[in-house]
């Protein structure tokens, strides 16, 4: 069986910590042995470990990548300011108004962006696609949508907010060849000097 990612684009955003519970006791392809998981600064880079042991040490296996960032993420919805109730000054806070919002201090991965951007490296590849569809279903936010081919048949794969929806691919011209007589010629203009 031959399988290829070829094209990919993801938004997917999720707590940090998810990912580390997720890969605790992951449920992986056979293809793949382990997923080691590197933090450099502000990127996350998830390494696959290959099971094939023909597989020479020194070929790059392939690994999703992820941006790190910190987000503050209140317990409650913070409240617009209420409209003064007869008599109070501009400006003038309650009680009520004064009290903070508890709030804290998250770190998400974000895999964001195409296929080389998010899925690096050829070897292992589609195994560890799979292994991205995993997080991409525990995520609480964003989108991943994909063009796959399993045994030459061309596949569509989408999934938002950690849900999987059905996909279609479609066949659309290219927009170079797009410029009908509608648009502008920009080099015969005579406003243009």
């Amino acid at each position: 069986m031959t399988s290829r990612v070829y094209r990919l684009h993801s938004t997917l955003e999720l707590p940090l910590e998810d990912v580390y519970d997720h890969f605790e006791d992951p449920d992986l392809p056979a293809e793949i042995e382990d997923v080691d998981i590197t933090r450099r600064n502000n990127t996350l880079i998830l390494s696959a470990v290959a099971t094939d042991g023909e597989i020479s040490k020194y070929t790059p296996t392939a690994q999703l990548k992820a941006s790190v960032t910190e987000n503050r993420v209140y317990e409650e919805e913070p409240e617009p300011p209420h409209g003064g109730s007869g008599g109070g000054q501009w400006g003038a806070l309650t009680e009520e108004e004064e009290e903070e919002i508890e709030s804290e201090l998250v770190e998400y991965a974000c895999f964001k962006g195409d296929r080389e951007t998010v899925l690096q490296n050829t070897s292992v590849q589609f195994p560890m696609f799979k292994v991205l569809c995993d997080i991409a279903e525990i995520a609480e936010k964003g989108t991943l949508t994909a063009i796959i081919a399993i045994d030459d048949t061309l596949e569509a794969v989408q999934i938002v907010d950690g849900e999987r929806r059905p996909a279609s691919i479609g066949v659309t011209e290219d927009p170079a060849d797009d410029q009908g007589e509608d648009g502008v010629d920009w080099r015969d203009n005579d406003f243009i000097a």
